[in-house]
């Protein structure tokens, strides 16, 4: 299957996609895609189908019925029978699916498909016997039957614990925003911290761009403020209204409100339970249950912090989300005002600065550490990427890290820091940061949980290093100084 020249990137996932359809062995398979909105899932999977001659069904949210009748209508104009299809109940339906990869392996896309089993609960189940081993219409058929959905809450549990669908599934994929990098590509952004702040408003969602934004990209960086007036804060383009939407799309979020409160706590610093519910002027056992449903629904990250497990924090996963929190939500009313972006934009800018773009750059620089770094540069091959405080007994205080990076624990030994950082957007550093990391370096190994004879010392900043930080990092191996460059692939690593 040749990739649509249109197609940006999702190598990755065209090719597992390529794999479990091509897949010439005998018997039906199931696969399943899941993935947030936008990400170009229906897209990916259409492009298979036609690739392929296999079939699509978006489903809709309607009734059962309703349903039946919109998939006979397709299938009977993919087909062409000698009589329309008329069925009766849905394991009719899949059969009739499974039967179109009689001759060769076959792709057959339910595209939405929560919608199907909210209206129809046993629709697993259903599935789940169609695919029966030994069974004839399974056995007889090679047809790659895929689910897809954008609805996280439902997708992650179809193949979890007592579900009907658990071990049926040949394949599994989930369909992911564009890193930092492929998002600067995407967006045609060849100044790093142009493509950073863009980054931090609409994060690597590709539909951002093309239909929402209709292809509207900063110029440079002095066309930036104005690009955030016309696009994101403009109540005629899409993007205004997309972070509501985002919300009101997920199934499991009933009480709209609580959880909109509870992003806006996030987004306002308070990452921790104890932070959130202080917020929000209730007890943290009152919002236990909205914060599992917002991780549940892939809108809310928990990172443990890597010195005290006991103690994670929360980050808003999508960052439009996270900007509509900050900046939109607060004003709404002026926003929506005709003619009033550029004003609201000129008075958040700082607020943008504290409470959008270091966060998100001190994400990104966790993002690089784990996924993008010179495995030689940090020492080792990371295990996990996070953050956390260091205890100072003597002072009785804390001091954050911002960047950790635990290596893979050799046998019994303890596990190995392989680096701490610090991330600073608007400062330009200096060999007191330097300073600073080697103390709690000292700090942390003292308390003896990691190994941290090799531990590498980070400095990311987005503005550069004064020339003190650059003799220490010149004359200490153990320093490492990273820019915005090097974090977007654009200089090589120091």
């Amino acid at each position: 299957m040749d990739k649509p020249a249109e197609m940006f990137d999702r190598s990755y996932e065209w090719s597992a996609l390529t794999r479990f359809i091509t897949d010439d062995q005998p018997g039906a398979t199931l696969g399943v895609v899941s993935g947030r909105r936008r990400q170009g899932k229906t897209f990916l999977l259409d492009a298979a189908c036609r690739a392929a001659g296999g079939f699509y069904f978006g489903a809709t949210e309607a009734t059962d019925p309703e349903s039946l009748r919109r998939i006979s209508t397709a299938l009977t104009a993919h087909s062409r029978p000698a009589s329309p299809y008329h069925f009766a109940d849905w394991s009719e339906a899949v059969d009739a699916l499974l039967a179109l990869g009689a001759e060769r392996p076959l792709p057959v896309v339910i595209d939405e498909f929560p919608y199907l089993a909210k209206a129809n609960p046993e629709l697993p189940s259903i599935i789940q016997e169609a695919m029966r081993p030994l069974r004839e219409q399974r056995t007889s058929s090679r047809t790659r039957l895929l689910l897809c959905g954008s609805a996280l809450s439902f997708m992650g549990k179809l193949l979890s614990g007592n579900a009907p669908l658990r071990g049926r599934a040949g394949l599994e994929l989930l369909v992911r925003p564009l890193d930092h990098r492929l998002a600067a590509e995407f967006w045609d952004i060849t100044d790093p911290r142009l493509a950073l702040m863009v980054h931090a408003i609409v994060g690597g969602t590709p539909a951002y761009r093309r239909e929402f934004a209709r292809g509207d990209s900063p110029s440079g960086p002095d066309d930036f403020d104005d690009w955030v007036v016309r696009t994101v804060l403009n109540p005629e383009t899409p993007l205004f209204r997309e972070a509501r939407y985002l919300l009101a799309e997920e199934p499991e979020l009933r009480d709209t409100a609580l959880y909109l409160s509870v992003l806006g706590a996030v987004a306002d610093g308070n990452a921790t339970r104890g932070g959130m519910a202080s917020y929000l002027e209730r007890r943290a056992a009152d919002i236990a249950h909205p914060i599992n449903v917002l991780e549940d629904a892939g809108l809310l990250y928990r990172d443990a912090d890597v010195f005290r497990e006991n103690r994670p924090t929360y980050r808003i996963a999508e960052p439009l989300i996270g900007f509509y929190h900050a900046i939109m939500r607060p004003v709404w009313d002026q926003l929506e005002r005709p003619g009033s972006a550029a004003r609201v934009w000129q008075a958040s800018r700082r607020r943008f600065v504290s409470n959008v773009l270091g966060p998100h750059f001190e994400q990104v620089c966790r993002d690089w550490a784990l996924h993008h770094a010179d495995p030689d540069l940090l020492g080792g091959l990371p295990a996990r990427v996070g953050h956390g405080v260091v205890h100072d007994p003597k002072a009785r205080t804390g001091h954050e890290i911002d960047v950790a990076v635990i290596g893979v624990a050799d046998g019994s030994g303890k596990p190995p820091l392989l680096a701490i950082g610090e991330a600073k957007w608007n400062d330009s550093m200096g060999a007191a940061h330097i300073d600073r990391l080697r103390d709690l370096r000292t700090l942390i190994t003292d308390a003896g949980r990691y190994d941290t004879s090799r531990t590498q010392l980070l400095c990311f900043s987005g503005a550069g290093f004064n020339t003190k930080a650059r003799a220490v990092a010149e004359a200490s191996p153990d320093v490492r100084l990273v820019d915005a460059a090097m974090l977007y692939g654009m200089r090589a690593e120091a």
